[in-house]
């Protein structure tokens, strides 16, 4: 639990509470490195919706379970199985879905094999292993206590490479995402393009789990993206939008788990959630106003 000698309580004083949150060095890594996976979640999980790859990252996170399971099998980081398997099953999806769009049903149902298989190797790994419940649940839901000022420093440098070969390819990638077609009948590389978005995509995903766990990485990854993309059609303010939900909500559920017994990724996944729902909604107001309007004439 917390290293405090008593549970943290909630008063009326609001910059009181805030600042208890930074009392102690675990807090203060747990921020540094929500701040970081939020933003490389954020950047990469708005490329994997304009892509449509949401199914191969949302492979890429369960992979990570087995990855960090296995790691702890080994009596090594689980950090190190997350970013190995994330790693392997990027290029074993790239193997499977060549054209790198997992939308084809052939393509979907050769990455849901692999998921399935690196889902069971997982539990392998649990049995084996012989975890406690409590550790299993880390892996799989996420966990910011313990995180080190030497994890955060490998969070950063990992998220710095990621986000800066994203710069280096970014206009190629999003013509690729558009427009396939044209792009590789104007010579972009469309396949190492695909193959390259893949690996960031498993850097991301790899991450993410460390602090969300392997199952709720997916919201971090798509949630924030997704909210964006129905509050605006413009790529540049939706790409901010989208690093602005995901840093507020990584914040807000660094504070509520803090407060509270439940895990950082329920509060995560919860909070994307609720603010996908009023986006989607004051989208459809937008929509329903002229239509009645129409009507009405």
């Amino acid at each position: 639990m917390f290293m405090t000698a008593a549970d943290p309580q909630l008063t009326w004083n609001l910059v009181q509470d805030v600042r208890q949150l930074f009392d102690f060095p675990f807090m203060v890594n747990a921020y540094r490195a929500g701040s970081v996976v939020a933003i490389s979640a954020a950047v990469i999980g708005w490329l994997m919706v304009l892509r449509r790859e949401t199914f191969a990252g949302h492979t890429l996170a369960m992979i990570g379970f087995p990855g960090a399971a296995g790691a702890v099998l080994l009596g090594v980081s689980a950090s190190f199985g997350y970013l190995a398997f994330a790693m392997a099953g990027a290029v074993a999806i790239a193997v499977v879905a060549p054209s790198g769009r997992s939308g084809a049903a052939d393509e979907s149902a050769a990455i849901g094999t692999v998921q399935a298989f690196a889902l069971a190797c997982g539990f392998l790994f649990i049995s084996l292993s012989q975890s406690n419940i409590s550790g299993a649940q880390s892996l799989l839901f996420g966990s910011f206590v313990g995180i080190t000022s030497e994890q955060v420093l490998v969070l950063l440098a990992g998220a710095v490479a990621a986000l800066g070969v994203v710069a280096f390819i970014a206009r190629p990638l999003v013509f690729a995402s558009i427009e396939p077609d044209v792009a590789a009948a104007r010579g972009i590389p469309v396949r190492a393009l695909s193959f390259a978005f893949l690996l960031l995509l498993g850097v991301a995903t790899a991450e993410a789990s460390q602090v969300t766990g392997s199952l709720l990485v997916f919201a971090l990854l798509v949630l924030p993206a997704a909210t964006a993309e129905a509050l605006t059609a413009r790529p540049a303010v939706s790409l901010g939008l989208a690093v602005a939900i995901a840093l507020f909500v990584t914040w807000f559920a660094l504070a509520l788990s803090y407060y509270n017994d439940y895990p950082i990724g329920f509060h995560i996944t919860t909070l994307a959630f609720g603010a996908y729902v009023v986006a989607k909604g004051w989208q459809a107001r937008f929509r329903l106003v002229p239509a009645l309007a129409r009507g009405g004439a």
